[in-house]
């Protein structure tokens, strides 16, 4: 029974969290409706800047896990070459991600 309560509270975030997501996708149809029934259309967006963007906060999220997880090294009793242990994937994965969205934006830079 106590089991429950904390799988039913990570399926109340995540239902929260879709829901949302779910809403916001439905306001932007919306909108988009209704600049159709009056003759316009959206304004366009230059591609390419999310890549970027995206890349920077994903990136820095990751560097700040990093920094925040690695001295769990120091107080682990396993002898890790320098200190990096398996916990460190935690930011190591966003910090890469983070580092090839934005490396792919530069490649894929159009002048």
């Amino acid at each position: 029974m106590s089991d429950i309560i904390p799988c039913l509270g990570v399926v109340g975030v995540l239902a929260i969290i879709f829901g949302f997501l779910a809403f916001l996708r439905y306001m932007n149809y919306k909108e988009t409706i209704a600049l159709a029934e009056k003759g316009l259309t959206r304004p366009e967006v230059k591609p390419g800047k999310g890549l970027l963007r995206w890349g920077i906060i994903i990136g820095t999220i990751g560097f700040a896990l990093s920094i925040g997880l690695y001295p769990i090294g120091f107080s682990s009793g396993e002898n890790y070459p320098l200190h990096l242990g398996p916990w460190m994937l935690g930011g190591f994965v966003p910090l890469f991600l983070g580092l090839g969205l934005t490396l792919l934006h530069y490649l894929t830079e159009k002048e």
